[in-house]
């Protein structure tokens, strides 16, 4: 009986325990807002049925949007390094929940491009300044296992946010617009209450004191392991861009494809928590190649399928190489960078990732015109290519990093 009492909290603790009371208020804001946000992923659906737009129409603006994202990481990153984390992440949900509202109540295409442009400025540019701040209160050895928290979090708000998007969708687009808003000022009034200020200030005895984008670009290893980064992200988007065209194409509509995506969603909320401490402990070099190598697999194998369970068995093989991965890039990047550049630094790696991301439609719908074997073989090679990458630089990360193989 008291061994059984006893083995509960050491497993708790080997889970959720020894991170600090700032993390946890970060955890709870990122949850809250992810369940809200809800017009990203319907934004399509609102510009061409509430707004009547073309599908051209829609998709020049959804372009627009993906502009500002990539702009947003480069300048959240400036800011944060800057101004500060906590300003940085609150000053952007603030921003965000105004532009919510603007683009709900605009009618005009000029106002509707203007405010898509914005939201796609503000909607992510709190993650440079929360990749920073778990650095900066996070140790280097509970880093991944605070990634992945946060990984977690984030995938199971979005899988509320589907459900309740969708809802809020049929009672009226503005109800949606309105509640994204409200979960985006509720992360940040909740970082600026709970979480302190911790932006480091350079190390003026070693030489730190300067520095900006143009040490991170400077960093020949950063640098390679961005394009790795890009190269990954690339595949990855494939889930969200020509999976769903190679699936309506083979005869199987929206319905299956939500089923299909939905496997990755219920593998990840119910695995990724129990395996996030034991794969942050081994090297992460060779632990992020063999996680991208089993996303290659799963993609390259959805040329075989032809069923809907066909297609889900291809998704089960994808995500659990997206289970071993998460928590490991943030920890990467947080470990090569300088103390009073993580923002920066955290600003590049979601550059590289929101480059990859509207790449990916580019290449996918290509290799897709095709034919579906062509795209997902490429595919596949496209994410060994990434895995080769990791190992050929993996020596090098872990001399810089201090990262040993377990």
């Amino acid at each position: 009986m008291t061994t059984t009492t006893l083995s509960k909290p050491t497993f708790l603790q080997s889970k959720i325990g020894g991170l600090p009371r700032a993390f946890w208020a970060l955890w709870t804001g990122t949850l809250v807002n992810r369940v809200g946000m809800m017009v990203e992923p319907f934004i399509g659906v609102y510009l061409t049925q509430a707004r009547g737009m073309s599908l051209a129409a829609a998709g020049a603006v959804m372009a627009v949007f993906g502009a500002g994202s990539l702009i947003s990481q480069i300048l959240a990153g400036w800011l944060a390094d800057r101004l500060g984390r906590r300003i940085t992440l609150t000053g952007g949900m603030i921003a965000t929940a105004a532009t919510m509202v603007a683009l709900g109540a605009s009618t005009s295409l000029p106002a509707i491009v203007a405010a898509m442009f914005v939201l796609g400025l503000t909607l992510d540019a709190y993650r440079p300044a929360s990749n920073a701040l778990v650095a900066d209160l996070v140790s280097a050895e509970d880093r991944p296992r605070a990634y992945g928290l946060l990984f977690w979090a984030l995938n199971l708000g979005f899988a509320v946010a589907m459900v309740v998007g969708g809802w809020l969708a049929e009672a009226g687009y503005g109800w949606m617009f309105w509640f994204n808003a409200t979960t985006a000022v509720i992360f940040g009034l909740l970082v600026w209450r709970a979480v302190p200020e911790t932006r480091p200030e350079p190390d003026r005895r070693e030489g730190a004191a300067g520095g900006g984008f143009g040490t991170v670009l400077g960093d020949r290893l950063m640098v390679a392991y961005l394009a790795v980064c890009v190269l990954s992200s690339l595949v990855y988007a494939q889930a969200f861009t020509t999976l769903p065209l190679a699936m309506t194409g083979a005869g199987f509509g929206e319905v299956g494809y939500g089923l299909v995506m939905a496997v990755n969603g219920i593998l990840i909320v119910l695995i990724q928590p129990l395996t996030a401490d034991w794969f942050g402990r081994r090297d992460h070099s060779t632990t992020l190649a063999i996680g991208f190598a089993v996303i290659g697999g799963g993609f390259a194998l959805t040329a075989l399928a032809s069923s809907v369970i066909g297609y889900a068995l291809t998704v089960v093989v994808w995500t659990l190489g997206e289970i071993v991965t998460a928590g490991i890039p943030g920890a990467i990047v947080a470990s090569l960078a300088p103390a009073h550049l993580r923002g920066r630094y955290s600003g590049m790696f979601g550059f590289s990732w929101s480059a990859g991301t509207m790449l990916a439609p580019l290449v996918g719908t290509r290799l897709l015109d095709a034919g579906p074997t062509a795209l997902w073989l490429t595919i596949g090679a496209i994410e060994l290519v990434a895995a080769g990458g990791l190992l050929a630089i993996g020596p090098a990360l872990r001399r810089r990093t201090g990262s040993i193989s377990r």
